[in-house]
């Protein structure tokens, strides 16, 4: 059998869960291939995987104990999950059953492997297999994605007989391409390395007083799913958030805070002059008002009347310092015309490519878990793409964003 991209897997840590599931047998063959390629692999199942397939198999594999519980009775010792979570450089569930998918998308904690899943600080992956009516089922695919937005990554199911006799998805992957997939997941995080990337999420907040503001609804989940993206391809990320909920884990990030529209013009203009390139993903406002009051507006019979400025257009200042050698990249929300003005931006901006979205299509837009797109460049090429959670969109967008980098 011929891996790509082996040499990735040499001295990594391994994390390896077993799920209860009749795909639990090809697991034995994954830790000999795992093990074959230089990899520590340290195999931890659920008490459901042990009557598909003893821990004696795997244990003999991996050259360690098999852990099962939190308790070892045969050595009298404790298997401490956070030192575990702690000790990987991956951890891979393979395969991945719906009962322990539903289990960690959810926090659920009642066996040694999801106390492992909820300590771990390294990358996730998982390899779904079940019933192609289980997989289908909204509920799988609603924990499916909720992991995923947890920047897990899924290694996708396969089509084909399944252990029922019906055919279709649900297939746990091949073991070879299960190590193909990680082995190009951990080479990926190379194309980027040392590159200084900037990318702006969320919204901007312009005071009216104390307590009140004009702003939008963005949730910032898609510039914080591109900066994970950038940080797991090995970038050195800036990210300028506006206020948001949304948290990163990468220590590759770099978070600057700020509120209002000229404090991210300020730290935009502050870190694009030592970047690579700069991807515009916060919906910035438009408009300011002119005076903001120092104290509460109080509430009056008549109406009230704010001035509204425009701000400083940030993308077309940043298009203005853009060296030759940057890359710049934009977003573009529109309601109608939409890639007559999505072209005029992307021109009158200097960018190098920009992400159009339509409010008109269901599940694009603010706040949504998913978001459709089309990307097109400066020479008007494009690509549009169907419906997607926005840790696949992202990964749509740093691909062409590393393309031009690289180029």
């Amino acid at each position: 059998m011929k891996y790509t991209n082996i040499d990735m897997l040499e001295g990594k840590k391994i994390l390896l869960g077993v799920c209860g599931s009749i795909a639990a047998y090809k697991s034995a063959t994954l830790v000999r291939a795992l093990v074959k390629k230089g990899a520590d692999v340290q195999v931890v199942m659920t008490n459901s995987a042990t009557d598909f397939i003893t821990p004696l198999t795997l244990s003999t594999l991996s050259k360690k104990p098999v852990l099962v519980n939190y308790f070892a009775p045969e050595t009298g010792e404790w298997n401490n999950h956070v030192a575990l979570g702690l000790w990987a450089d991956m951890m891979v569930i393979a395969p991945a059953s719906a009962d322990t998918l539903a289990k960690i998308a959810n926090g659920q904690c009642d066996n040694l492997l999801t106390a492992i899943y909820l300590s771990a600080r390294c990358p996730v992956y998982f390899a779904p297999a079940m019933d192609l009516d289980m997989w289908a089922h909204p509920a799988t695919q609603d924990n499916v994605n909720r992991l995923q937005s947890f920047g897990n990554i899924m290694i996708a199911p396969e089509s084909g007989e399944l252990a029922s006799g019906l055919h279709g998805a649900g297939r746990m992957a091949e073991p070879e391409h299960i190590i193909d997939f990680l082995a190009a997941s951990l080479n990926k995080k190379l194309l980027l390395a040392n590159q200084h990337i900037v990318v702006t999420a969320g919204p901007t907040y312009e005071a009216i007083d104390p307590v009140r503001y004009i702003g939008n609804h963005s949730s910032g989940k898609m510039g914080f799913a591109i900066a994970n993206e950038l940080a797991e391809m090995g970038a050195n990320v800036t990210l300028i958030a506006g206020p948001t909920s949304q948290v990163i884990h990468a220590k590759n990030i770099n978070r600057y805070d700020v509120t209002s529209a000229d404090e991210m013009l300020k730290a935009c203009e502050l870190h694009f002059k030592t970047a690579k390139a700069c991807v515009m993903s916060a919906a910035v406002a438009d408009y300011t008002p002119v005076y903001t009051e120092p104290q509460k507006i109080k509430k009056q019979d008549t109406n009230l009347h704010i001035e509204l400025k425009k701000t400083v257009d940030i993308l077309k200042v940043l298009g203005g310092m853009k060296r030759p050698d940057q890359v710049l990249a934009g977003f573009a929300l529109e309601t109608d015309h939409e890639e007559e003005n999505a072209i005029a931006k992307l021109q009158k901006k200097n960018l190098d490519f920009i992400v159009l979205n339509s409010l008109n299509d269901a599940g694009a837009g603010f706040k949504t878990d998913t978001n459709k797109i089309t990307i097109i460049d400066n020479k008007l090429q494009k690509t549009t793409y169907s419906l997607k959670s926005k840790i696949q969109v992202a990964q749509d967008i740093c691909a062409k964003l590393t393309e031009l980098i690289l180029a």
